[in-house]
């Protein structure tokens, strides 16, 4: 017999937004999945991956107990016979080869997954490696050291107040195809059309003209990767015509002259030449960030993934600050969570330099070496070579450079094991694969995106759904896994409590506990009780009482800085004629390669084409809707080519996540879907030098008709 349909409120946990939802259900069925209206962050809003929820709940291709590999095929086996075994292969590989023989990759699903945020440590622990990975290298690194070296905390990244701002300069980033990132803003066409509401307005900088790109006040076209030039000649313009206004961080600023100097040469005429973009359009950009109250410079894939990433990631920083527009209202903000507040003595700072690669001699970053080397440093024999591997809900085979080299060396190790619900371009390779449970399975707290909102709320989000007997949530398999791995070696096994206690404890903690002094003495099950949200308040200044630096100071100039600066100046680097630049591009119905295998999400027109500008289709005789074949440095591929005066002429667009056609895959509608993976042609030698960041943007590619 049916009983009566349920009302559940949650966060969808599916990109960065956390848009609030409505779900009804009536035994293990969904209804509805609709926009929770009572959200005070998303307000009602909702975009395709919200209902699409649903599939990956139902999705027939999504494992629920764990697998061993048995030649070909994969065989059920229990938790206690999968935790056993790879705790005895993990030691036995370190035992032959070295501790650091053992790696780990994590992917970008796991900061959606307050389990894994909470708890992965516990297996890290047991397993003792230093060589650790993640997708943060592949995308917003150089956000993560700039916040690092300037305000003394990783996690310290200013977002943009856009509830208030009246001019905003968005340079590389589609937030309303990404519903914005780093800086969790919901509704976000709501949120940008207010700002032309209110008198405002907003300008795009992109090489292709995007889905926001397509509805600011302007959007000027700049050639890929060479957006440094331009943020520095806005710098020299800003010093050159005496705009420059710190305001009350003016005591706080080390090195300002140093700023003014290594700006000097980059005037907007020399910027023009390499950009595209005129020098008096260059000079209006500085003068309205200069002269606008609320003004706020953003950037983000665009300028991250590509060979001067934190160097631009620098520069914005530096134009906000040299604007008045860091730290107060309407411009550059630090987001006040509940849980995770960033001030001296937080722990995670992070660190930087503290050892390199083996191979290519990169630097870590908060213990992580960049995703770039990883197949490298599979594929080189000698001591501390990769033998065995971890992946957690990433993979790499389609989301890093060089993926056939990735593939490769994947196939090439003693052991894998991967936490993770999916057969994929990654997880085939497993010896072992522990599924967790589904979003809607589980209970969430987003710890991550409140730190980049851009109003303070607090949601905490109940399961809709009892997991099924026999199943795991992901935190149960990290201390199952890491004890079972530490009692092999001898060592002490310490599991940790549930995520919502560790949770809790934090909060009782933050600044509106009750320890904090603070009236609201916030505690989860506060929380808890307001199913829509806890609409705690806008941002607010006070970025010097949080700077995490040793000094209380900000330094603006970095060693690192400095000689990519002079790699600037030096950089003569021309593109043959016969070459493109090859960017990604970014669709509100796709953020990982995992949601290709949800019919809400591929229904509907193919969008995974290359884009091509028509100039460029008649002046290399090819035809529209033809195939192509794209041909880089490590690989090619043969698709689809769309002529679009979307992009730039010179410029191809190829979005990111399809292709999988490859063997032993377990992903039966993505395998269906057309398109090839973009990261065949991303070279994983094209690197942002400073950070060690993927250059995925900007890739010289060749096209030949097919």
């Amino acid at each position: 017999m049916s009983t009566e349909a349920k009302t559940h409120y949650r966060a969808c946990n599916l990109c960065e937004a956390i848009c609030g939802l409505e779900i009804k259900t009536q035994d293990d069925q969904i209804l509805s999945i609709k926009g929770d209206k009572n959200d005070p962050l998303s307000r009602g809003y909702i975009c395709p991956k919200g209902t699409a929820m649903q599939d990956i709940y139902t999705d027939p291709d999504r494992l629920r107990k764990p697998v061993k590999r048995h030649g070909d095929k994969w065989i059920e086996i229990s938790w206690q016979e999968a935790f056993d075994t790879v705790a005895d292969k993990v030691a036995t590989v370190q035992e032959q080869y070295g501790i650091n023989a053992v790696a780990f990759y994590a992917g970008n699903p796991n900061v959606h997954n307050y389990g894994s945020m909470t708890h992965a440590g516990v297996l890290r622990k047991a397993v003792q490696t230093k060589i650790h990975f993640s997708a943060t290298s592949l995308d917003q690194l150089p956000h993560h050291l700039t916040s690092y070296s300037l305000y003394g905390h990783q996690s310290l990244i200013p977002v943009p107040d856009i509830d208030h701002t009246n001019y905003m300069l968005i340079i590389g980033g589609n937030p309303l195809a990404s519903n914005g990132s780093i800086m969790t803003a919901p509704d976000i066409p709501k949120r940008l059309k207010a700002i032309q509401q209110r008198g405002g307005r907003f300008v795009v900088i992109d090489p292709r003209r995007t889905e926001t790109a397509a509805i600011a006040d302007q959007h000027l076209f700049i050639r890929p990767g060479t957006d440094a030039w331009l943020l520095m000649a806005m710098l020299h313009t800003l010093f050159a015509e005496d705009l420059v206004n710190t305001g009350h961080l003016t005591n706080l600023l080390v090195g300002i002259d140093e700023v003014r100097s290594a700006c000097e040469s980059f005037t907007p005429e020399f910027a023009e030449q390499r950009t595209g973009v005129a020098a008096e359009q260059i000079r209006q950009l500085a003068r309205d960030m200069a002269n606008i109250e609320g003004a706020v410079c953003y950037g983000r894939m665009g300028v991250s993934v590509q060979v001067y990433g934190t160097l631009c990631q620098w520069a914005i920083q530096m134009i906000n600050l040299l604007t008045h527009s860091l730290d107060v209202r309407g411009g550059m903000m630090a987001s006040s969570p509940a849980f995770g507040f960033v001030k001296p003595g937080e722990p995670g700072a992070g660190h930087f330099a503290a050892f390199h690669s083996r191979v290519s001699g990169l630097p870590e970053f908060a213990g992580e070496l960049p995703a770039t080397i990883m197949a490298e440093e599979m594929l080189t024999e000698g001591e501390g070579q990769i033998r065995g591997l971890i992946s957690v809900a990433g993979n790499p085979v389609l989301s890093s450079p060089n993926g056939n080299q990735m593939d490769k060396a994947l196939a090439s190790l003693d052991f894998m094991v991967s936490i993770d619900f999916y057969i994929n371009e990654t997880t085939q390779h497993a010896d072992i694969i522990l599924p967790p449970t589904s979003a809607l399975e589980h209970d969430h707290y987003d710890i991550a995106f409140h730190r980049l909102a851009v109003h303070n709320t607090a949601r905490f989000n109940e399961a809709v759904f009892e997991p099924n007997e026999g199943t795991k949530h992901d935190w149960e398999i990290f201390n199952g896994l890491g004890v079972a791995i530490a009692e092999r070696k001898g060592l002490e096994a310490k599991p940790l409590p549930s995520p919502d206690q560790l949770v809790d404890f934090g909060i009782q903690h933050g600044p509106y506990s009750a320890a904090a002094g603070h009236e609201l003495a916030l505690t989860l099950d506060k929380i808890k009780q307001h199913m829509h949200g806890l609409d705690i308040g806008p941002l607010e200044p006070g970025l010097p009482e949080r700077l995490c630096t040793h000094d209380g100071n900000i330094t603006m100039m970095a060693d690192y800085i400095k000689q990519d600066i002079m790699r600037l100046i030096a950089d003569l680097s021309v593109l043959d004629k016969d070459e493109f630049l090859l960017i990604g591009r970014r669709h509100i119905r796709s953020n990982n390669s995992w949601m290709h295998n949800s019919h809400r999400l591929v229904k509907g027109k193919p969008r995974w084409q290359l884009l091509m500008h028509p100039d460029d289709l008649v002046a290399h005789q090819l035809q529209d809707q033809s195939q192509v074949r794209i041909q880089s440095r490590v690989g090619e591929v043969e698709t689809q080519v769309l002529a679009s005066d979307e992009v730039m002429p010179g410029v191809v667009s190829l979005p990111h996540g399809w292709g999988h056609k490859r063997a032993g895959v377990h992903l039966n509608l993505a395998a269906k879907q057309g398109g090839v993976s973009c990261n065949d042609l991303t070279d994983d030698k094209l690197i942002d030098r400073a950070s060690g960041n993927s250059a995925l943007n900007g890739v010289p590619v060749r096209i030949f008709a097919v």
